[in-house]
């Protein structure tokens, strides 16, 4: 079994894992895609949208079980940059979500645990790609974001991302999905 090194963060300080138990709500999942049109891809490495954070770290949504499963698992692998992150940051201090500090600092413990933060200098540059434009620019940092991590899948909940998925993937560059969809396609 792979499992996945959570110690790199995505700023100047280092955040030691080594004695951090597992979250007692992620149980076992294994991801076999075969699909190889996305050639050059990791298979494994998926990026995820607030919205998918959000039913993860803070809702426990049923519907993102099997993803809980291979991100406990180390099945698959979830990346994230300083942008997304901060952005996760902004959402959890939202007044609609009525998150207390020791909320807030749970489900960003959650999410530090689960995600990979990947430097600057880890992520390629995107060689003249041109990505779709999403018509949210706040959004547009995630599908970035799997262009330059390589990543497989980018999964989200948003109408206007999901749109975009076409295109993406009829390019070869990356699916984008929801978590049920994912789930159904990584098998």
């Amino acid at each position: 079994m792979r499992t996945v090194d959570r110690s790199l963060r995505c700023s100047t300080v280092r955040v030691i894992r080594a004695n951090v138990p597992r979250l007692s709500w992620m149980p076992s999942f294994g991801m076999t895609p075969t699909d190889t049109h996305y050639a050059g891809r990791h298979a494994d490495r998926l990026v995820l949208d607030t919205n998918v954070c959000l039913d993860l770290f803070v809702f426990g949504d049923a519907q993102v079980a099997a993803l809980r499963e291979a991100l406990a698992q180390g099945t698959v692998e979830a990346v994230t940059n300083a942008a997304c992150r901060a952005e996760w940051l902004r959402v959890l201090a939202y007044p609609q979500l009525a998150l207390n500090e020791a909320a807030q600092a749970t489900a960003l413990a959650a999410y530090d645990e689960v995600l990979r933060c990947l430097p600057d200098e880890a992520l390629l540059a995107n060689n003249g790609v041109k990505l779709p434009r999403c018509a949210d620019p706040d959004d547009q940092k995630f599908l970035e974001l799997a262009l330059a991590s390589q990543a497989r899948w980018l999964l989200s909940k948003d109408k206007e991302v999901l749109r975009l998925g076409r295109r993406t993937a009829r390019e070869g560059l990356f699916a984008i999905v929801t978590p049920a969809a994912w789930r159904l396609a990584a098998g």
